[in-house]
């Protein structure tokens, strides 16, 4: 018996957790039409936790920096919390900016976790020795910063919001001069989250060697946090009334972190998901892309693609419901639609919506490990839901097809758009993969023992391949973008031993995804890279390859290549290798441009430079 006053104990493992969080951000409220469904509640697992919060996953710090001010950590394990769903949304309140944080950011982790089939894991911490360091929780501050800005930091392994006041000139629906808080925006929290988990898959994604790779990062960490939004039926089907079902016209749901968009001067949103189309065709530019450079631009394209195919499905699945109710081929109708029209459309788009969540987040394991460009992702959804759902009888991949062409986003190297011939081709060389196999993977044990167990068969895969490189041939070597041959250029990374070109196993991953059917798919993911050293002059890199080293001669970046490989766990055998070769001079010479050739050079040194490479996103987010 707990003694008189004290607090009841508590389960230490619940079920699962409800909390309460702003759907869209605290100036939502301020609107009549929206205020009802501003306030949402998600569910997430119901870990114990330390005030904080501090869970398995996330830490959450309340430190003000700029005022050495700290907030006392909410506790949402207090009874009185659990039994009303957390803490009441508030701009006030400062346990409810720790709340918020966590529970969108927890929200985020598990649809990655749905998707992929396994646990997220951070970056971990690379000592001087390169030796690789667990990182168990990623570090949240909600008031890191006095300045329009929210970022995540890959050197601190956290996520760091700003604070600022709107503007007075144009504060849109904030007070002039308010403080806007980044932390209370679902979409900046997911946005954010998702930067931390796309740089703990794939660690190289942050290092960009063309216009694409900055521009990915913002575009896919958009594309979480809007179709976040499509999952929360109530904001949802609020939105399904005022568009009366047509989600293709602009709404609340298809623009990003409104209130910050409003908060620094701008007339709406921060990012919409629907571009601007031409009034002669209804269709979008599709030269856009080639005449955009600036990453937050160029990723809304992408962003757009991906919201145009989800805007497709979902009216290929409402169309019946829409003739029963018009009759006149299935289009919306120009009247206010009936409840339970409403709830017909806000179940299909709610399940559309996380089937397109899943397929985009899926397609994260079919990507190379370097060099990802956007027509690499068109083919790797094409692949990853072709792998999972074989019977594509709504013709999701179709409509992803054409939202990228309409859009002027092309794949290099495939013949044509047919989905035969954007899927990846299977690895015809099989490569010995050692005793990488022989030990059964684990999903369900602690996470540190995975990242553990992963870090050790990428080191004896590693291993296996650089000792064994006359059995595996160099022909088989090439097929998945190495060279281990003595003929390779001296250019690439060498082994200290012995001279020989060096290796890295970046991951080695599991993959043990449901499909829609029950069916399991279980596969391994393996990520392989080389290292070279490359120069602004393509005569001297010439020479450099041949020679190796010369004194007073300092390469002017490192070019990489390498390959993904899906590995089926019941054949045990290699089924696509997807490959950006190390001996390309193609590529080489794009990097080599985008790098320092004519416009391209602006946005690698600004961007991308040398200062800027541990904390590249802190630059690229302020004022964003």
């Amino acid at each position: 018996m707990p003694a008189p006053g004290s607090r009841p104990p508590t389960p230490s493992v619940l079920p699962f957790r409800r909390l309460r969080i702003y759907a869209f951000d605290p100036s939502a409220s301020l609107d009549l039409q929206l205020a009802v469904v501003n306030e949402a509640t998600v569910q997430i697992g119901g870990e114990a936790l330390e005030p904080g919060p501090i869970g398995e996953y996330l830490e959450v710090v309340d430190v003000d920096p700029a005022s050495g001010g700290f907030y006392a950590p909410v506790d949402l394990d207090d009874p009185v919390l659990l039994v009303q769903n957390g803490a009441a949304p508030s701009e006030g309140n400062p346990k409810f900016h720790q709340q918020m944080v966590y529970a969108v950011a927890m929200t985020t982790i598990r649809n990655f976790e749905r998707a992929l089939g396994r646990k997220v894991l951070w970056a971990p911490r690379i000592d001087r020795d390169e030796k690789q360091r667990y990182v168990g929780r990623l570090r949240i501050y909600p008031h890191a910063l006095r300045e329009a800005n929210a970022y995540y930091s890959p050197d601190r392994k956290a996520l760091l919001f700003g604070y600022f006041r709107a503007s007075r000139t144009r504060p849109g629906h904030n007070l002039p001069g308010g403080l806007v808080f980044t932390c209370l925006s679902h979409d900046v929290i997911a946005h954010e989250t998702t930067h931390a988990i796309l740089d703990g898959m794939h660690r190289r994604y942050i290092d960009a060697s063309n216009v694409d790779m900055p521009a990915f990062h913002e575009g896919f960490a958009d594309i979480v946090a809007l179709f976040q939004h499509f999952t929360l039926a109530d904001a949802l089907r609020q939105q399904i009334e005022q568009t009366r079902g047509d989600l293709g016209r602009r709404s609340v749901l298809s623009g990003l972190a409104r209130q910050f968009g409003e908060a620094i001067g701008h007339y709406g949103a921060l990012r919409e998901a629907i571009d601007d189309l031409d009034p002669a065709t209804g269709l979008p530019d599709p030269t856009r892309l080639a005449a955009t450079s600036e990453p937050h631009d160029r990723g809304a394209i992408l962003v757009a693609a991906v919201f145009d195919a989800f805007v497709t499905i979902y009216r290929s699945r409402v169309a019946d419901l829409l003739r029963l109710v018009t009759g006149d081929g299935g289009r919306f109708p120009d009247r206010d639609l009936h409840p339970d029209l409403v709830a017909r459309l806000t179940a299909e788009a709610v399940k559309t919506a996380g089937h397109v969540l899943r397929i985009t987040i899926r397609a994260l394991d079919y990507l190379p490990p370097v060099d990802v460009t956007f027509g690499d992702y068109l083919r790797a959804l094409i692949t990853a839901d072709h792998d999972l759902v074989a019977d594509d009888d709504r013709g999701y991949r179709i409509a992803f097809i054409e939202a990228f062409r309409r859009r002027g986003i092309f794949p290099k190297g495939c013949r044509s758009l047919s989905i035969e011939n954007l899927l990846w081709e299977p690895l015809e060389t099989q490569i010995d993969l050692g005793d990488l196999l022989k030990r059964p993977f684990g999903h369900e044990e602690a996470r540190e023992r995975l990242f553990e167990d992963a870090r050790a068969r990428a080191f004896r895969l590693q291993r296996h391949i650089l000792d064994n490189r006359e059995k595996i041939g160099d022909d088989a070597a090439r097929a998945i973008g190495l060279r281990l041959d003595d003929a390779a250029p001296k250019t690439i990374r060498r082994r200290r031993d012995d001279g020989r070109p060096q290796v890295e196993v970046h991951s080695v991953r599991l993959a043990d995804r449901v499909g829609p059917d029950g069916q399991r798919e279980p596969q391994v993911v393996i990520e392989i890279a080389q290292e070279r050293r490359a120069y602004r002059s393509a005569e001297l890199q010439a020479e450099m390859d041949a020679v190796g080293r010369k004194p007073g001669v300092r390469p002017d970046f490192v070019f990489r290549g390498g390959a993904t490989l899906i590995v089926d766990i019941r054949t045990r055998r290699i089924r696509y290798a997807i490959v950006k070769s190390i001996d390309s001079a193609a590529r080489l010479e794009a990097e080599r441009q985008f790098r320092f050739g004519g416009a391209a050079e602006a946005l690698g040194a600004t961007y991308f430079g040398a200062e800027r490479q541990r904390e590249p996103f802190a630059f690229l987010h302020r004022m964003l």
